[in-house]
């Protein structure tokens, strides 16, 4: 099964379909520390740093030949929830069109396209799944929770998967994948510099939600907190069940007991890429600590896209 993925970002799908057994020829995005990091894990695909209303399908198809199957990323800022009441970009979120006038010219027997679940409601989105039926694919999607196959996270997503051979059938929670928890992708104490969690020039907000942990669970088990960003659930979680949703934003802090006192950190590269269901084959070689976390933030778990191309393979 040979693989285009277009918005490739770090290449989060690629590296789940090349698991399922794929080859991945060719991977797009307009960032360049995504491609380079695109490059480094997958170097005999072909990788291209630009906007994909910049590149001829056609062209491209001449360079790299005929393709099985389509990925596609398109962004999801200007769909997503989290950016609450500020303006949408309708230019973003017409990206997605992009994946059409690929699929018009490398005609692929499959397409699957992930976003954040918040990108039904948008204005085209029937126009768009009304664009791939015309091209004579059945069109279907599922809303997958990580979680279910084995990534220490909940992070609910849309995935829209299309086959010109007829039904595809519904992703199922993996049987095989036991739930995985904060706590098996934290590294071992001491591995990183902390810093004590009362201090005076700490925000009254992350004092309130470390205390609301300590309601919960006690003065000697560690939690974490949300140190950036908004959060609907108190602002903590313990580290005996998956993460919430990773986001683009350095975002969770752990907060441990110790003998001079609570001390705090946040959630470092290595225990984000656990947690995003990366193995230890993928490397990060590119790009500053902040890229990092929001490549990580912005991608899909292999484990996931794994699981969907290994059903669309049988």
């Amino acid at each position: 099964m040979k693989v285009l993925d277009l918005f490739c970002g770090g290449g989060g799908s690629s590296f789940g379909a090349r698991a399922a057994g794929a080859e991945i020829v060719c991977g797009i995005d307009m960032w360049d520390v995504a491609t380079k990091t695109f490059g480094s894990n997958f170097p005999n695909a072909v990788v291209k740093t630009s906007k994909l209303e910049d590149i001829d399908p056609n062209q491209l198809r001449d360079e790299i030949g005929d393709i099985d199957t389509l990925m596609a990323s398109p962004e999801c800022t200007n769909h997503t929830c989290a950016k609450g009441s500020a303006p949408r970009s309708e230019e973003s979120r017409a990206t997605a069109l992009q994946t059409i006038r690929f699929a018009k010219a490398f005609k692929p027997k499959r397409i699957i396209m992930e976003n954040v679940v918040h990108m039904r409601p948008w204005s085209r989105y029937g126009e768009m799944k009304e664009a791939l039926s015309d091209l004579g694919y059945q069109v279907d999607e599922f809303v997958l929770d990580a979680a279910d196959f084995g990534v220490a996270q909940n992070r609910r997503r849309l995935f829209v998967v299309c086959s010109s051979d007829g039904f595809v059938s519904p992703p199922k929670r993996s049987r095989r994948a036991k739930q995985k928890i904060v706590s098996q992708i934290l590294d071992d104490p001491g591995t990183w510099k902390t810093s004590p969690l009362f201090t005076e020039r700490r925000a009254q907000a992350t004092l309130e939600r470390a205390k609301r942990g300590f309601n919960e669970v006690g003065k000697n088990t560690p939690f974490l907190i949300v140190y950036y960003g908004s959060d609907g659930a108190g602002g903590w979680q313990g580290v005996d069940r998956p993460l919430r949703t990773i986001t683009t934003v350095d975002r969770f802090a752990l907060v441990e007991p110790s003998p001079d006192g609570h001390r705090m950190r946040m959630l470092q590269v290595p225990e984000l890429t656990r947690a995003m269901g990366f193995t230890k084959r993928y490397k990060l070689p590119f790009g500053t600590r902040r890229q990092k976390v929001h490549m990580l933030g912005n991608g899909v778990c292999p484990p996931v896209m794994k699981h969907i191309v290994s059903s669309l393979d049988t």
